[in-house]
Parts: structure tokens; sequence; C-alpha cells
């Protein structure tokens, strides 16, 4: 059955005239917009189960497609350094000693310096259009590229789009938080981040057809600029039809946006609120889990720093041509895209990350073991290759940190501080990562993956403490619900893989606190997932 009585005609209504609560009081500056909406609503708003599932078909439909596009964009535009290293990058612009090394290192330098603002503007800005400017500039700023024609200009260029970048990733988090409950967050994750695979597979093939053709151009130039022009062309659609939260998307009617918002109550994790709390923020800086989540993303960005910019190089030293090179990096997109989506799916049905996190680490600690002591020799190129294809196993991981991070943490303000943290230890890792890589140690880059294995041990260690964190608060949220008089065990409704509704929860908990814009730790009826 579908909400009945609403009495308002737009959300833009709601906000002009302040709903009043049920007591008679308007709510209080600060909480979530959403419990404004719902206010409006003439008793609880019920969703059936064919509402609950179209619904979500309609959210899929009219988001993801859009989100997963816009991510392989950015995987494509990032990876366009190791796609032209193999054409002569390096030749052409005239780069010496570790400049190459650089230049993948530098689309990250303003990433980092970028997270605290992109937190604050995630908050108090529309997060589609903010997000679409962004994309536009970095499309921009990529055609440059084309006409760099030595390190410096590069360099400038590469340091630009890692600051429109940034943007990026924090953004398609704080969306897929404001879209869908917790259960469906894990898939919707991964789906768009395995569009790095996407991206390689695509833009292997998009390198090799671009680079047969015969201008007056260098190679480099014409990828930049196909990948460039792309960009600015998609930015616009992002402008015309990414909506910026559930309360205003236009392919919603009135009676949908309310029962989407509250189809999204049990996550107690609230919409948006437009309002920057410093106390949050402070919070933040004080919780052990931001630190660990941090840390997990920067060990598994070393990682990956490494090998999506040297990746290309070291299976080239593995005695294959350029040519061979771009055509053998299409599997590892593959293998990419698979591992992520299987990683989501299992974690979802599991209603568990930390078991299918070390599965991703086990196998990429195994491939980068064989490929740091087996000999590169003609007859051991495939079983190299197999390596180089196992080792891509750690893609699972920061998408799966993604879930785990945002599944995890309540409050509009401390949700953007926290990504901003994450995506600092991450940025940060991509920067060290091809640092520890030279071509001064090819073919067999022994420091940069011995580093690897290092990485691989660490996040072992990290999961763990994640995972006792998590249950220690856990039951201090059950001893304060025992002290209010509530029961110390509730149904956390929000990773259900089928539909409900309030009446549902079957314990006494506040149905408010979900969109008062509560922390996670100030929440008593927030339940932490492992």
């Amino acid at each position: 059955m579908s909400s009945k009585g609403i009495q308002v005609e737009t959300v833009e209504d709601v906000e002009a005239h302040r709903i009043e609560t049920i007591d008679g009081t308007a709510p209080p500056a600060g909480v979530d917009k959403a419990l404004r909406v719902l206010k409006a609503a003439d008793g609880p708003v019920h969703i059936s189960d064919e509402d609950d599932k179209r619904l979500l078909r309609k959210i899929d439909l009219h988001i993801l497609p859009i989100m997963l596009f816009g991510y392989m964009l950015q995987q494509l535009d990032k990876s366009s350094l190791s796609y032209t290293s193999v054409f002569g990058l390096a030749k052409d612009a005239n780069l010496k000693g570790n400049e190459y090394s650089n230049l993948g290192s530098a689309i990250y330098w303003l990433q980092v310096a970028a997270q605290p603002t992109t937190a604050y503007a995630l908050v108090k800005l529309p997060p589609a259009k903010f997000m679409g400017i962004n994309i536009l500039c970095w499309g921009v700023v990529l055609c440059c590229s084309a006409i760099a024609k030595n390190y410096t200009g590069l360099l400038i260029c590469r340091i630009l789009m890692g600051a429109f970048e940034a943007t990026i990733a924090p953004t398609y988090v704080a969306l897929v938080a404001m879209w869908w409950r917790r259960a469906e967050q894990s898939n919707r994750n991964a789906a768009w981040y395995c569009m790095n695979g996407v991206a390689a597979m695509f833009g292997s093939l998009i390198a090799y057809g671009l680079g047969h053709i015969q201008s007056k151009l260098h190679s480099y130039q014409i990828i930049f600029l196909f990948t460039g022009c792309l960009t600015i062309v998609f930015s616009i659609v992002i402008l015309l039809f990414l909506p910026d939260s559930p309360l205003t998307a236009r392919f919603l009617t009135e009676q949908e946006r309310i029962m989407v918002i509250e189809r999204l109550r049990h996550n107690q994790m609230g919409i948006e609120t437009n309002v920057w709390k410093w106390e949050q923020v402070l919070e933040t800086a004080l919780d052990l889990k931001t630190y660990v989540w941090m840390l997990l993303l920067f060990c598994v960005s070393v990682v990956s720093g490494g090998i999506s910019t040297f990746g290309p190089l070291i299976i080239q030293e593995f005695g294959f041509t350029s040519f061979q090179t771009i055509l053998l990096n299409i599997p590892s997109g593959f293998v990419q895209i698979m591992i992520v989506l299987i990683a989501g799916f299992v974690a979802t049905r599991m209603k568990l990350k930390s078991p299918i996190l070390m599965f991703a680490i086990l196998g990429s600690l195994v491939g980068c073991i064989m490929i740091r002591f087996i000999d590169r020799t003609p007859s051991h190129r495939g079983v190299l290759l197999f390596a180089y294809y196992l080792l891509q196993f750690f893609t699972a991981i920061t998408p799966m940190t993604y879930s785990w991070a945002t599944q995890n943490t309540a409050g509009e303000t401390k949700k953007k501080c926290t990504n901003a943290a994450i995506f600092l230890g991450q940025y940060a890792g991509n920067i060290v990562g091809p640092l520890l890589y030279s071509s001064k140690q090819a073919p067999l880059y022994r420091t940069g993956l011995t580093i690897n294995m290092c990485m691989f041990a660490a996040l072992v260690g990290l999961i763990v403490m994640a995972v006792l964190t998590l249950k220690v608060l856990n039951r201090k949220h059950a001893a304060t619900r025992v002290s209010m008089g509530k029961s110390a065990q509730i149904n956390d409704l929000s990773m259900a893989v089928h539909n409900y509704n309030v009446d549902d929860a079957g314990e006494a908990y506040d149905v408010d606190n979900a969109f008062r814009d509560l922390t996670d730790k100030k929440n008593e009826d927030f339940i932490y997932v492992f």
C-alpha cells in the first residue's frame, strides 16, 4: 500500500512553510530535510513489496547508468598516462629519471589537499551540480594536456586534473548513501567502482586504435584530446540529468519521493541537512574508526597507485611488444570487473565484508609474490601474466571499504568528514605507490613489489582491528538502550534483503532518530555492521 493522506504539493513548499511536527512544533534547524518531508504525511508511510521493487528499479535506472559511465571516464582519463607510456610519451616529451613516476603521482597531490574543501562543499552545495562542474573542468584540462610538450606542461595539467577529480569518488559515496538502503549499498558501490575494469578494457582498445592513427600529432596527444572531449560532453549530461537528492528528483512523483525517504529510515544515516556542524568534525577526528578506514585505503592505494601507473610497463617487461602489451592489459580489466561484482554480491548475501576482504588480500598477495620472484624468461610469460591478473584481486578491497565505512557512519557532517579522511588516505597512497617503482628497477621492480606485499600484511591487521572496534561499539549501544528502558537487541532492517516498514522493527526505538542528524555514536539505535 502506498503512503496515504500526503498533504504536500512540492518539496519546496515543505521547506518554505516549515511543516510542523505531530506535537505542533517545527523541527529544529539542522535536522535532516527528510524529516520535514515525512512530517507532511498524515500518518505512517507504508510501502508494499511491489512499490519497493518498483522504486528500487526506478532509482537504479535513473541514477546508476550516469554514475557508471562517469566513473569509467574518470578512470579512463586518469589512466591515459599509462596508455601513452607505451607509445613513447617519455621520448616525445623528453622525460628523464623519475619524471614519469612524478606524473603518475602528481594527479593525487591536490586531491589530498582538496579533501577538506570537498567535504564542506558536499554538505553545503548540491552534490550533482558540484560534481558536474568539476568534471567539465577536468575535461578541459585533459584537452590542454595535448598541447603540453615537456615535463613541466604535463605536470601542471596532471596537478590540475587531480584537483578537479578529487570530488568525484567522495560524491559517489555520498550519493550511494543518499539513495540506497545499507543492504543495497555494497552492490551499488561495487557497480560503479568496477568501471575501473571496464576502463582498463575499453581504454586499452581505444589506445590501440588511436595509436595507429597517422598524424602530425603524437599518439599521446591524440589520446588526451579524445578522452578530454568525451569528458566535456558527458559533464553536460551530469548537469542536466543527475538529481542532487531524492528530495528534488524530477523522475519521482511527490508521493514516490516520500516513499523513497521512508525506505531509507532504518539506515539511521539521514539524507541531507546542508548544515555544517563543527561538533561532528571533532567527533570524526576523535573516532578510532576514522583512522582505521583511512589506513585501509592508504595501504591498498599504495598498491593500486603503483600498479595502475606501471602495470602496462610491468607486462611489457614480461617480453611483449607495445601493442601486445595494450591488448594483454584487457583481461586484467575483466578480472577487476568480476572480482568487484562477485565481492559485492557475496558481501550483500553474507551481510559481512571482512571475510571478503581477506579473500581479496590473499589472492593479490599470491599474485604479487609470483611476479616478485619468478624470472623474466620467455617460458614464464604465461605464468607471469596469470600472476598479474591474480594481483588484480586488490581492486575489490577499495569499494568494499567505501561501503564498510559509509555503513558505519552517521551524521551529515561526520559522513562527509569521514569520506574526506578515507580519500585523503587513498590519494596519499596513490602518491606513494608510483614512487616505489622506477624504470631503473625494470624488469623485476623488486622494491615496489616487496613493499606491496608488506601493505597486504598490514591490511589483514587493520581489518581485524576494525571488526573488534565495531563489536565493542555495538555492545556500548546495547548497554545504552537498556539504560534508557529499551531492548538491548534491535532488528537491523537496513541490512534486510526484503522490503520492510516501520512496524516491522518489532522493538521500541525512536523512529525519528534516523533523520535528526545524529552521529552513529550519539544515536543509540545505530547498529554497526561487520
